[in-house]
């Protein structure tokens, strides 16, 4: 395992990816004590209770887990920095991060500089998320300590750059933490990651299908279900391309051939009431991949035997 990553003591190079709605207080309990990183946005806090809560509720689930004889690994808090989102509330959510110290802030749509001083101010590291290589540029002048590189086959809001050529070009000007995300649901995915010079990987859709996920059983039960041709990449439901599930937009009286297009205004033209993620439910190239849904703990057990297995083979 890279020694960039040493400081968060993981038992998988690991992190479970913050999704609007899956990211629960749940799922991120359980990825702590299954010994690898959950992150959830903080937009999903601000509909259950608000931000410090959920800080308090998972760190009250580590500290009964170390209390029991478990390691818990930390767990990180995605801020969106987009220069429309209001300054009281970025405010907040640093400041609710902050009183927590939190080693590992993870951020996007924006400028992470004046976040960046903030967070290490208290010791934290700040890892942005980049789809192209001068986002990924833009986000190292900014003092950030990783990178998240969201690939082709990401769910949701993903990128188009194979991970093959992507990560080594950027490893070529950053000596930093670097997440590959998008398209692994394997341990074997996981150790092919770190050969291509990716520290860990951040791992979205495959934790969408466990029992502790937010989602509503449908979606998880469709991820079993789907083939990667069912994996459509479009603007049309939330207005920014992003890979949904075709079965889930037949559903919603959309023909997923034909989706209308936005609007004059860039907004999405959906039917009365329907609504992205939700109700058109997201899901990447990996699903293809997902045939159970099991406990977080479960899927990290299969994913580090899997990636043990490619490790050792490596040096055979």
């Amino acid at each position: 395992m890279s020694t960039r990553i040493d400081r968060f003591s993981l038992r998988l190079p690991l992190m479970a990816a913050p999704m609007s709605i899956a990211s629960n207080v749940a799922l991120v309990s359980a990825c702590s004590r299954a010994g690898i990183i959950g992150c959830f946005p903080t937009h999903n806090a601000a509909r259950d209770g608000g931000l410090a809560s959920w800080i308090d509720r998972i760190e009250t689930a580590r500290h009964k887990h170390a209390d029991h004889g478990g390691d818990p690994a930390p767990f990180a808090v995605n801020i969106n920095v987009s220069r429309h989102k209001p300054a009281e509330s970025l405010a907040g959510e640093i400041a609710a991060c902050r009183a927590a110290r939190l080693p590992l802030i993870t951020t996007n749509a924006g400028d992470p500089s004046e976040l960046v001083k903030q967070v290490h101010d208290w010791g934290g590291l700040v890892i942005h998320d980049a789809t192209t290589v001068e986002q990924a540029e833009k986000a190292v002048a900014a003092g950030v300590d990783g990178l998240m590189l969201v690939c082709a086959g990401a769910g949701g809001l993903g990128g188009l750059l194979s991970p093959f050529a992507f990560v080594p070009r950027v490893r070529r000007f950053f000596d930093g933490i670097i997440q590959l995300a998008g398209g692994v649901a394997t341990g074997e995915g996981i150790a092919a990651a770190e050969l291509l010079g990716a520290d860990m990987v951040c791992m979205g859709t495959r934790f969408i299908a466990t029992e502790e996920s937010g989602v509503v059983p449908g979606h998880k039960r469709m991820l079993t279900e789907v083939s990667m041709s069912d994996v459509l990449w479009t603007d049309a439901i939330c207005g920014i391309s992003a890979n949904f599930l075709r079965p889930s937009i037949a559903a919603n009286q959309l023909d997923p051939d034909h989706l209308p297009p936005l609007s004059h205004t860039g907004r999405p033209t959906l039917p009365p009431g329907v609504k992205p993620w939700s109700m058109v439910w997201s899901g990447g190239h990996s699903a293809a991949l997902i045939d159970t849904i099991p406990t977080v703990v479960a899927l990290v057990e299969e994913l580090e035997r899997g990636y043990l297995s490619a490790r050792q083979s490596r040096t055979r």
